[in-house]
């Protein structure tokens, strides 16, 4: 069984560790909410898992520790932004925070940013947006990798490129973040870490075989595009259009020798609507609520459980694990403790088995 954790304590902690490694507390503060959000609902790859490589960052100096973003255009309902390699799950929030101060006056308010460092989760970003009454339409990606193919090809040409989109609902949103490629390369790296192969054949080694072998990413093979090797032209163009509208229209991006050097810092393209500007709040929940009846409501195989609405899952375990604690996945702790030795922060003591709060 593995160990739970108050959220509260989570959170402290890990912004501790972030103020240790020289951010302000107030940014501190914003990392580890967002971190400690995504594995809350369950994205536990870019949850707390990725605090160490944003603190190996921060100390080596990959990350900047302050500073602001450059605003490079900025016609109201819109600006591009260069972070220049400022915290992503900061400088992302500091750009949503901009844009809900926004909404209300133009509707619908677009932002692009470039050279922001690794950006995490997109799904921890969703809550508070569809919180506050509004839409939100997120992706990413990472100019300096490549790690997906194009469809029928071998060679790793894009990134992961998750989109995301939250929309409140009725009794849960409208909530997913899902990655153009079948399998998202924080799964292929923990695979391999573990020693396992992957649950099915999502990579093409660098002959062109399909496999489920992880290693074969790292010697010149590819993660395959959604839709896998009958109907991957789906994923792949899906590919080729979030990088349109994280790279292309922020100017910057794969045609740029320099951003081969950025590392994992990413080009995010946001979006928030408030659906208030097109129809009332309420019959805009209204319609969201008949399309999540439509999928629940609908006829299964007996004995198995209801059709999934996108969403429901991810926000029901975020609540749970809000009253009853964070159960983290396996090994996250022992990969924070050298960074709590260090610091001389104490490790949070996990719950109780029983009666855990």
């Amino acid at each position: 069984m593995t160990a739970r954790y108050k959220a509260e304590d989570l959170q402290q902690f890990t912004a501790s560790l972030f103020t240790g490694a020289g951010l302000a507390p107030e940014r501190a503060a914003v990392l580890a909410e967002v971190f400690l959000e995504a594995d809350l609902m369950g994205f536990s790859t870019h949850g707390l898992n990725r605090v160490p490589h944003n603190l190996r960052w921060l100390q080596g100096g990959e990350s900047r520790v302050d500073g602001e973003p450059q605003v490079l255009a900025d016609r109201g309902a819109l600006f591009n932004w260069d972070a220049g390699f400022l915290p992503g799950p900061w400088v992302v929030r500091l750009a949503l925070d901009q844009a809900l101060a926004r909404v209300a006056e133009h509707g619908v308010v677009t932002a692009t940013l470039r050279r922001s460092q690794h950006i995490a989760c997109l799904a921890a970003y969703l809550p508070r947006i569809v919180e506050a009454g509004y839409a939100v339409l997120m992706t990413c990606s990472t100019p300096a990798e490549n790690t997906v193919s194009a469809f029928g090809g071998i060679d790793p040409l894009f990134s992961a490129n998750p989109i995301a989109f939250a929309a409140p609902g009725e009794d849960c949103p409208l909530l997913f973040d899902i990655s153009m490629s079948i399998t998202a390369g924080g799964y292929v790296a923990r695979a391999q870490r573990e020693g396992k192969r992957l649950p099915e054949p999502c990579l093409k080694n660098r002959a062109g075989e399909i496999t489920d072998d992880p290693a074969a990413l790292g010697e010149g093979g590819s993660i395959m595009p959604i839709g896998g090797a009958a109907h991957g032209y789906k994923g792949a163009a899906l590919s080729v259009f979030t990088e349109v509208l994280s790279m292309a229209l922020g100017g910057y991006g794969r045609a740029d020798a320099a951003a081969r050097n950025d590392g994992e810092a990413n080009s995010v393209f946001l979006q928030v609507i408030d659906p208030g500007a097109f129809t009332t709040p309420e019959n805009f929940r209204r319609q969201l609520g008949a399309l999540q009846s439509l999928c629940e409501q609908s006829a299964v195989p007996a004995g198995q459980p209801p059709a999934r609405f996108p969403g429901r899952r991810a926000w029901e375990l975020r609540q749970q694990q809000l009253a009853q604690g964070v159960d983290l996945y396996p090994g996250i702790m022992a990969d924070l403790a050298p960074w709590a030795e260090q610091f001389a922060i104490p490790l949070p003591l996990a719950l109780q088995a029983e009666g855990g709060l």
